[in-house]
């Protein structure tokens, strides 16, 4: 473990379109030490030359790739394995991060002690244009509260690995909904959650994305709930009903 390095974990499947801006934003960061571990999961499009031509020009830039496609889970455990820093963030390939977003983070954890954070984000839609919808961060939020409200939303997370064991953060291997499952389980084994109240990031609502489709969220939750928590029915019932009221709150957002 590298002190003071930021790993940032981001799996790539057919990218192209917003590969370039992801990888801008960062290099555009004020908190200047870090690695970008880009795991190319078998793409078919031309994220790979993308991703090799920002490598050559900057070492801190790193293509990896997977020998055969396995999802987003297996390619953010594979990034995870190469990574070297104390810090672990993560960021999807169609996401951005606003220029001070690692800088203001690192300095909130730091000051504060926090083992697991996750800024307020704004939304964007495909081209770029801000909704002007933004999502903010509970202060604190236990394992309980997680499961009726998964608010934590992968672009804004950083992990402090000197407080959280580094096996916490592998995904479980699904297709769906395995970021949750990460959270949930560094929460279920005592890893403490502290939300910061700053917009620092955008995360893009693109129509086709796994998380756009009401049903197949609704599916993906039960199943988290039920195969990856193994949850009691009467729980998941419970959950699934505190899920559903706070998507609702979030799809109405509060505006800026």
């Amino acid at each position: 473990m590298i002190k003071g390095l930021v790993s940032i974990i981001v799996p790539v499947y057919n990218s192209e379109q917003y590969l370039e801006e992801t990888i801008q934003c960062v290099q555009k960061q004020s908190y200047t030490n870090w690695e970008m571990l880009l795991a190319d999961d078998c793409s078919s499009d031309h994220s790979a030359e993308i991703i090799k031509k920002y490598a050559k020009n900057d070492h801190r830039v790193i293509y990896l790739k997977l020998d055969q496609n396995g999802g987003a889970a297996k390619a953010r455990n594979h990034a995870l394995e190469r990574s070297q820093g104390q810090y672990i963030a993560y960021l999807d390939a169609d996401d951005v991060w606003l220029p001070n977003k690692l800088e203001r983070q690192i300095d909130f954890m730091t000051s504060n002690h926090v083992e697991f954070s996750c800024c307020d984000y704004e939304k964007i839609d495909a081209d770029g244009t801000k909704l002007n919808k933004v999502v903010h961060m509970p202060k604190t939020i236990t394992y309980d509260q997680l499961l009726s409200n998964t608010i934590i939303q992968t672009v804004g997370v950083i992990v402090d690995l000197e407080m959280v064991d580094k096996d916490l953060l592998v995904m479980p291997d699904v297709r769906r909904g395995q970021d949750s499952a990460t959270w949930l389980q560094m929460l279920r084994n005592g890893v403490k959650f502290n939300g910061q109240n700053e917009v620092l990031t955008q995360y893009r609502r693109v129509p086709q994305s796994l998380s756009s489709n009401k049903f197949n969220a609704m599916k993906r939750t039960w199943y988290l709930y039920r195969h990856v928590e193994k949850l009691p029915l009467w729980k998941s019932v419970y959950c699934m009903v505190g899920w559903a009221y706070h998507a609702s709150i979030k799809r109405i957002y509060i505006m800026k």
